[in-house]
């Protein structure tokens, strides 16, 4: 299969204009005119630009489901929503729970992974925002279900899950989070998230293996001249990625251009999306056990707290363009650079010969024109 006469994103993210050929599931290559052989299937792709599959590591839920809902079901409703936002590869994230939800929401994971659902955005593995959280920062999760980090607890839960987690999130200043770190850095991803660190501590945290920060801004302790606190530490360590919520209400465009800038390839896009996103507003919806409310795009608990986003990772990548980022850095950010967040890079995230052949058509408003999952138009 040939897509002729596009403009696409090479593996450096650089706009060149050629065809993609498609053998299979995979890439087979990009650049220049590709001769067809004998029947082979040609699109038109002219006035389109190609770009990677977009990579959301970190949602919750969408559509009207969540992964706490325990059920595969669940999980096929939000790959059916996804697919058709460009989102061809997903973690769906847990929340502070009970040990019995959380084990339903893994084993479901597992029967996904197992059985990807035709026609829905695959599974790369699980995210797991809690429970080894601060109740300082607790947000819009469940304070009671919290634990302290158990280097067997999670074993037992990705053993679960299969060893599909993908990143596990700890606040560094709950008792025996550094240990928990140096255990389990080499089995998944370990995040700082939900704290109430400062800089020193979160130095720490990323000298015993966390290299990742969860909805960078949210949930911990912001940038001041004197005391730089989470946000600080991530800015000045080479070795870690953080996550940004790009829905214009976690944070200020501003605050987003600065972030960007500093971060370069080291910032990857994730919407922290709950069951509302692509639901009707002004209704009440559940996400970690309590009510959120949801009007102009925002979704809070009754006290004025975000409770995750109702956004998607297309959104995203035109809001951050809207707001000055170039084209080129949005769309890396929502493929490449999450593909590496969970080690997946050599598989996913470019446009390059021999990774699978994921790929979103967007027309020049950025609107989406078509989605390839494993090589097959699925949008």
């Amino acid at each position: 299969m040939i897509l002729r006469g596009a403009k696409y994103l090479d593996r450096h993210f650089q706009v060149r204009s050629g065809d993609v050929k498609i053998c299979g599931e995979k890439i087979f290559s990009a650049g220049g005119r590709i001769a067809a052989e004998g029947s082979e299937d040609v699109t038109d792709c002219s006035g389109l630009t190609i770009v990677p599959g977009f990579i959301d590591i970190h949602l919750h839920g969408c559509g009207g489901a969540n992964i706490c809902d325990g059920t595969r079901e669940a999980l096929e409703t939000m790959g059916r929503f996804l697919i058709r936002k460009g989102v061809t590869s997903f973690c769906p994230a847990t929340v502070v729970a009970d040990r019995e939800t959380l084990e339903r929401a893994l084993l479901a994971a597992k029967a996904y992974m197992e059985k990807p659902c035709a026609n829905a955005a695959a599974m790369a593995g699980v995210y797991m925002e809690g429970p080894f959280l601060s109740r300082g920062r607790i947000g819009s999760m469940m304070p009671d279900a919290l634990v302290l980090p158990d280097v067997s607890l999670f074993r037992h839960y990705n053993g679960l899950s299969g060893g599909i987690v993908k990143v596990v999130c700890v606040a560094p200043e709950m008792p025996g989070a550094y240990e928990f770190i140096k255990a389990v850095k080499d089995e998944c991803t370990v995040s700082v998230a939900h704290t109430c660190a400062g800089y020193d501590e979160a130095i720490r945290a990323f000298d015993c293996g966390a290299s990742h920060a969860t909805h960078l801004f949210n949930a911990m302790t912001g940038l001041h001249h004197r005391n730089p606190g989470v946000v600080g530490a991530v800015f000045d360590d080479p070795r870690v990625r953080a996550e940004l919520i790009c829905d214009g209400i976690h944070i200020h465009p501003a605050v987003l251009r600065a972030a960007f800038s500093i971060l370069g390839e080291r910032a990857l896009i994730i919407s922290d999306a709950m069951r509302a996103a692509g639901m009707p507003e002004g209704k009440e919806y559940e996400q970690g056990g309590k009510m959120v409310s949801v009007k102009d795009g925002k979704a809070v608990l009754p006290d004025g707290t975000l409770a995750g986003s109702v956004t998607d990772l297309h959104t995203e990548v035109r809001n951050l363009v809207s707001f000055g980022i170039p084209f080129e850095q949005a769309v890396r950010a929502a493929s490449l650079i999450p593909a590496r967040a969970i080690g997946m890079e050599a598989e996913l995230g470019s446009i390059e010969p021999g990774k699978r052949a994921d790929l979103v058509l967007l027309d020049e408003e950025m609107e989406i024109r078509g989605v390839y999952l494993r090589g097959r138009r699925v949008v």
